[in-house]
């Protein structure tokens, strides 16, 4: 029996609230980090790209007002990187099919022991994944 705290409190179940509410009471630090995780996560709910900019912005200003050393990485890590983050409110994709892509290839080089002839290994790799399906 756990808290899942990937859910909004909404959508607990009663034992569930009960528990936060002991939990919270005890560790009040935590239950300042759940809401900031849901803040953090509500933001990828905008349509425009000006309000979720202003949104990561006001985030990030109330990590360090409140001084959530936890979250103190993420914060410098979304505001370093706020362009490449505000490009998904553009079309809302992500670069997850690249990712998956570059996974296949780390295997596929990981079940070769290494590549010793790269053009080859290029070769293979045209072979294997540029046909269409």
């Amino acid at each position: 029996m756990q808290i899942y705290f990937s859910q909004k409190q909404n959508d607990w179940t009663e034992n569930q609230i009960q528990r936060a509410t002991l939990l919270f009471k005890y560790f009040p630090e935590l239950e300042t980090a759940y809401h900031q995780t849901l803040a953090f996560r509500n933001i990828y709910e905008n349509q425009q790209k000006a309000s979720a900019k202003t949104a990561f912005e006001q985030w990030i200003q109330k990590v360090q007002e409140q001084a959530l050393k936890e979250f103190y990485t993420v914060a410098n890590t979304v505001k370093y990187n706020l362009d490449n983050i505000l490009n998904f409110f553009n079309n809302r994709n992500t670069n997850a099919n690249a990712e998956s892509f570059n996974a296949k290839i780390k295997l596929f080089r990981a079940n070769l022991r290494g590549v010793t002839d790269t053009k080859f290994f290029l070769f293979r790799l045209h072979k294997l994944f540029a046909q269409p399906q």
